[in-house]
C-alpha cells in the first residue's frame, strides 16, 4: 500500500494490499466507510467521499483517474474511471467497465459489466474490449512499481 504524503485520507478508509493513493487525492470516510480493493489506485487530485448511509466501494484492480469524483457510489473490479469523471450517489459501475474522461454518472445509475460509458449524462456506447481491460491491468502494474519506489523513499 502507498499513500502519498500530500494525499488526505480521513476516517474509516479501508485500503487493501497493493492499493495506492496519489498526490493531492482526498479520500473522506468520516460519515461512512470507503473500501479500496486490492491493487487499486486513486490518482492525483481525485476526490472520494462516503456521505452518511452511502459507503463507497472500489473493486480490486481499478483506477480512479486524475481529478475524478466519487460520491456515495460503487465501482466494480478492473474498471477505469477517467480523468475528471463524476460518479454520484447510489450509482454502480459494473466490472471491467470504463467511464470516459469527463463523463457524469447520474445518481442511482446502474452501469452493466464491461460497459464503455461517455457523456453527460453518461450513456453506455459499447462493450469494453479485451485490449482496453488489458491496458487497465498494464497501467496498474506500472503504478504498483512506482508506488514501491516512492514508498521506499
Amino acid at each position: 500500500m502507498y499513500i502519498d504524503p500530500t494525499a488526505v485520507v480521513i476516517g474509516d478508509v479501508r485500503l487493501r494490499d497493493g492499493s495506492s493513493v496519489w498526490p493531492g487525492a482526498v479520500v473522506r470516510a468520516d460519515e461512512d466507510y470507503v473500501e479500496v480493493g486490492r491493487g487499486s489506485a486513486i490518482m492525483d487530485l481525485a476526490f472520494v467521499e462516503a456521505p452518511k448511509g452511502r459507503p463507497v466501494s472500489i473493486g480490486q484492480g481499478s483506477i480512479i483517474s486524475h481529478g475524478a469524483r466519487l460520491h456515495g457510489c460503487a465501482v466494480s473490479e478492473e474498471s477505469l474511471v477517467g480523468i475528471g469523471a463524476i460518479i454520484l450517489d447510489g450509482a454502480t459501475i459494473g466490472p471491467r467497465s470504463i467511464v470516459a474522461a469527463g463523463a457524469l454518472i447520474s445518481p442511482g445509475a446502474k452501469i452493466p459489466p464491461e460497459s464503455f460509458v461517455m457523456g453527460v449524462p453518461g450513456k453506455v456506447l459499447r462493450t469494453t474490449t479485451p485490449a482496453e481491460i488489458d491496458r487497465v491491468r498494464h497501467d496498474l502494474r506500472s503504478l504498483a512499481a512506482k508506488a514501491r519506489v516512492y514508498a521506499e523513499g
